[in-house]
């Protein structure tokens, strides 16, 4: 989740995955998920952005196995065309 100000009207916006919001002042500055958007980008300033924990499901060892397994090369067959 970000939290954003537009710094022409100094209103707050907080994002949700499936809302648009709207500060409503010429810039337009708005907010939907991720994307930010406004007229003048350079009035917008990044307040609060809030770091999704990377903390995965898998145990090492399959951490391992799929490191491992990304690490393998494609091998290519030659087949003869008659």
């Amino acid at each position: 989740m970000l939290k954003i100000r537009c710094k022409v009207c100094n209103k707050e916006l907080e994002s949700h995955p499936s809302q648009t919001k709207c500060c409503g002042c010429p810039n337009m500055t708005s907010i939907c998920g991720e994307k930010i958007s406004a007229v003048n980008l350079s009035d917008v300033i990044i307040v609060n952005q809030h770091e999704r924990s990377n903390k995965g499901y898998l145990k090492p060892e399959d951490l391992a196995y799929q490191e491992a397994r990304r690490q393998r090369k494609v091998k290519r067959l030659d087949f003869e065309v008659r």
